[in-house]
C-alpha cells in the first residue's frame, strides 16, 4: 500500500518547468530510488514533498492526507523527514546536542508543562532517545565531540542520525553517499538497510548507481522534470531511454 503518492506535480521557475505533471507512488516499507541526470528535477521534487516549495499544481498525498503546500516543520512533525545534499549540522555543537535538536519536533513544551516540571521529565527521555540513536549509528562514543571535527563520512552519518531523532515514518535521503570512499559507502548502505528494518520507508536520491542498485527494490527515473521510467534495478539498467538519458554510459546505471 502506498504511503506516499505524488500526483500530477508541476513546479515552475519563471517560464521553466523544473517538475512537470509528475506522478509516482512509494509503498510502505520499501527503499525507493529516485534517479536522473543533473537538472532532472530530483531536488525540486524533494523540496516539494518536504514542504520547502509549494507546487503550482498537483498533490502530495502522505498517509492519506494531501500535504502539498504545508510548511516543512508541519510535514516533519507528521513523520516525513528529509536530509540535505550538504551538511545541515550545527558544526560547533556536540553530536549529542545535534541529535537532541533533531528530536525537537516531538515536543512543544508549554507554560503548564514547565510549571509542573513535566518538561524536565521530557528532557530526560529525549536524552535517552538521543543516546540510543547515536548508539544505533555507532556514534555514541563520540557523543561529546564537536560535530565539525568529524571526518566527512561520519558527518553524513550524523546528518541521518539527526533526521532519525525525529522518529520519521518516511526518510528522504538526498545524496547520502556523496564524497564517500568505498568503505564509507559500504557502511552507509548497511545503515540504510538497518533503518528500513526499523519500519522506516526510504526515498533515496543518489548518483552512486552501485548504491542505488544494491539498495532499491524499485527505481523511479526522471528527466527534464518528467517521469521517464519506473521499474526494478535490472529493468532500469537495461531500458534504452534510461541509457540515453545518461548519455549512453551503460556502466553509469
Amino acid at each position: 500500500m502506498a504511503i506516499l503518492a505524488c500526483e500530477s506535480l508541476t513546479m515552475r521557475f519563471g517560464g521553466l518547468a523544473a517538475v512537470s505533471d509528475l506522478s509516482f507512488a512509494v509503498d510502505s516499507g520499501e527503499i525507493r530510488g529516485l534517479i536522473g541526470p543533473n537538472g532532472a528535477g530530483k531536488t525540486t521534487l524533494f523540496n516539494i514533498i518536504s514542504g520547502f516549495y509549494r507546487p503550482h499544481s498537483g498533490r502530495v498525498v502522505y498517509d492519506g492526507r494531501n500535504i502539498a503546500g504545508m510548511r516543512m516543520p508541519g510535514v516533519a512533525a507528521l513523520g516525513l523527514v528529509r536530509t540535505f545534499q550538504h551538511s545541515a549540522l550545527f558544526q560547533d555543537m556536540t553530536l549529542m546536542e545535534n541529535v537532541l535538536a533533531g528530536g525537537h519536533l516531538r515536543q512543544r513544551p508549554g507554560f503548564f508543562s514547565s510549571v509542573l516540571g513535566l518538561d524536565r521529565e521530557r528532557r530526560g527521555e529525549n536524552a535517552e532517545r538521543a543516546l540510543e540513536t547515536l548508539n544505533f549509528f555507532g556514534l555514541a562514543g563520540r557523543r561529546n565531540s564537536r560535530a565539525g571535527d568529524l571526518p566527512h563520512g561520519l558527518q553524513r552519518i550524523l546528518g541521518i542520525a539527526v533526521a532519525m531523532a525525529a522518529e520519521p515514518k518516511i526518510l528522504l535521503l538526498d545524496e547520502p553517499f556523496t564524497g564517500m570512499n568505498p568503505e564509507e559507502t559500504r557502511q552507509m548502505m548497511e545503515l540504510t538497510l538497518k533503518i528500513r528494518e526499523r519500519g522506516v520507508t526510504i526515498l533515496l536520491v543518489e548518483h552512486d548507481m552501485r548504491a542505488v542498485m544494491g539498495l532499491c527494490g524499485r527505481i523511479t527515473v526522471v528527466n527534464f522534470g518528467r517521469l521517464l521510467f519506473e521499474g526494478s534495478p535490472d529493468e532500469v539498467r537495461a531500458h534504452p531511454k534510461v541509457i540515453e538519458a545518461y548519455l549512453g554510459a551503460r556502466d553509469a546505471v
